[in-house]
């Protein structure tokens, strides 16, 4: 008896190949709506559902699959003899094969200007029924929503005349977890956002969580275009190594120009822009060399192997390296050279993207802090006004300063950063951090505050080591007090109206 699929998608991306490729194993095809056209017009056989169900498709599409000869033939057990007597007794034929993926709700609620009509006919009804059913009888159904699995199944059927246990249990379970995707992100459109849900998936077991004696678990978010990094070598990641990376990243991806970010504890200890990559890092690196030991290097364009060659020369206890690629050969001559080195290639986050952050048993869901200041959003608030060069410099400090811990102090000078102060309780001892790491390079520099000032002291520290101008956001009930000591101290002060905090 020839086995049976059936096949209705709304996505018919090489669906015309595929379901050639089950008329040539001897499958009979069966099918709906536009998915039974698209193969009649490619003239591929195809049996129409009502041919078998004996009932008319009725409200506008609405209605075409839920009927007892279909789901029937996906749930009775094979081998199961009373099963399989009743399914005999009620006319009931096995289908061996269902390949279905969702009206495209998730792309239709991401359009401008979509009516409540729209979404809500957007939401499929046998579609999921259809996955969910076969995925349950996944002993004998093989089941697939996602088209990239087209060429596994039939790799499998061409070799073995049939799927493995292994191929559907995986594509089961593929299965419930895009019908649960599905499901939340119709409730979280129709309800306004008020209700929402997260799903994780790739299930990576770390060697310990934030400490040793603490267990982790990291899961990617279900549903993501794309990975967002690859490890390419070196000894696992742990959860801070993941976490130090995504703060690199984040900074790096600031930038147009070429940049470098070295990162201990997820904060910042130097960072620099200059045309040439390999110098950027290594006036990143040269910022703070004492604290960067056992660090990450985040660089926004691809990592060179003079980089590589520096980091071997001066002896660079260097954990990961998180780069948007390598150039040719570089990944090998690493892994010769420093095979445990942590290599990762990463993606830019998209502007749309969101954050996940738990607390207190719940989650603060936002959008990334993409906001970037430029020098037309900048307001002058004292009489001494920046030179262009401060202006850049600013511009840069403040890109810098949004991600380092609060409260957070950065000084610059010539797209380096030379002195940073961080994760600290009060604004003026950030300061006091900054200035003892930048020593001389202090003067001339630039300040910047991820926050206003609640007090001029952090200005009076400034003005002692030499810093000419100062970003802030401005918008203390002190901020008269504070310009005025700007301006008594001679330093160049704007305000750029938004804050930076990141704890």
């Amino acid at each position: 008896m020839k086995k049976r699929a059936l096949i209705s998608v709304s996505d018919k991306t090489n669906l015309t190949t595929f379901a050639a490729s089950l008329v040539d194993l001897d499958y009979e095809i069966i099918s709906t709506g536009g998915t039974e056209k698209a193969l009649k017009e490619a003239n591929i056989a195809v049996t129409p559902v009502e041919e078998i169900t004996k009932f008319p498709e009725c409200f506008g599409g609405r209605l075409k699959t839920l009927h007892p000869l279909i789901f029937g033939g996906l749930l009775f057990r094979r081998g199961n003899s009373e099963d399989e007597a009743q399914a005999k007794e009620l006319g009931i034929e096995s289908i061996d094969l269902v390949v279905v993926n969702l009206y495209p709700f998730e792309e239709t609620a991401r359009k401008e200007g979509v009516s409540q009509e729209e979404l809500v006919e957007q939401i499929d009804i046998g579609g999921p029924s259809l996955l969910r059913a076969a995925a349950k009888n996944a002993d004998h159904v093989t089941v697939i929503c996602d088209i990239g699995d087209y060429d596994r199944v039939v790799y499998e059927l061409k070799d073995n005349g049939e799927t493995s246990t292994e191929l559907r249990g995986e594509l089961a379970r593929k299965v419930f977890l895009r019908t649960a995707a599905y499901d939340t992100a119709i409730t979280q459109t129709l309800s306004g956002g008020t209700h929402t849900g997260v799903l994780l998936t790739n299930k990576t077991v770390l060697r310990y969580g934030e400490n040793p004696h603490q267990w982790g678990t990291y899961y990617d978010i279900y549903g993501s275009d794309k990975p967002r990094w690859k490890l390419h070598q070196g000894k696992e990641m742990s959860y801070l190594n993941i976490l130090d990376a995504d703060g690199a990243l984040n900074l790096v991806c600031e930038f147009e120009r070429p940049s470098c970010a070295c990162i201990k504890h997820a904060s910042p200890c130097g960072v620099a822009v200059n045309d040439d990559i390999a110098e950027a890092f290594q006036r990143s690196y040269d910022a703070d060399r004492l604290s960067a030991f056992g660090v990450i290097v985040a660089l926004n364009r691809p990592c060179t192997k003079n980089i590589i060659d520096k980091i071997i020369e001066q002896k660079i206890f260097t954990e990961v390296i998180i780069a948007p690629g390598y150039e040719d050969g570089v990944l090998e001559f690493l892994a010769e050279k420093r095979p445990n080195i942590r290599a990762i290639e990463h993606q830019c986050p998209d502007e749309d993207a969101v954050t996940f952050r738990s607390s207190l048993g719940g989650m603060l869901v936002q959008n990334q802090d993409t906001k970037i200041v430029t020098k037309d959003d900048l307001t002058v608030a004292t009489e001494t006004k920046p030179t262009d060069e401060q202006i850049e410099d600013l511009l840069f400090a403040w890109k810098v300063v949004k991600h380092a811990k609060s409260n957070a102090i950065v000084f610059a000078k010539d797209l380096v950063s030379v002195g940073i102060g961080c994760g600290q309780t009060s604004r003026v001892d950030s300061t006091i951090i900054a200035a003892r790491r930048a020593g001389e390079r202090a003067k001339g520099a630039v300040m910047a505050s991820d926050a206003f000032f609640p007090f001029p002291d952090s200005v009076e520290e400034a003005a002692k080591n030499g810093i000419a101008a100062i970003i802030q956001p401005g918008g203390s009930i002190r901020d008269e007090e504070v310009i005025t000591k700007a301006n008594e101290l001679g330093i160049g002060m704007v305000m750029t109206g938004v804050r930076g905090f990141r704890h």
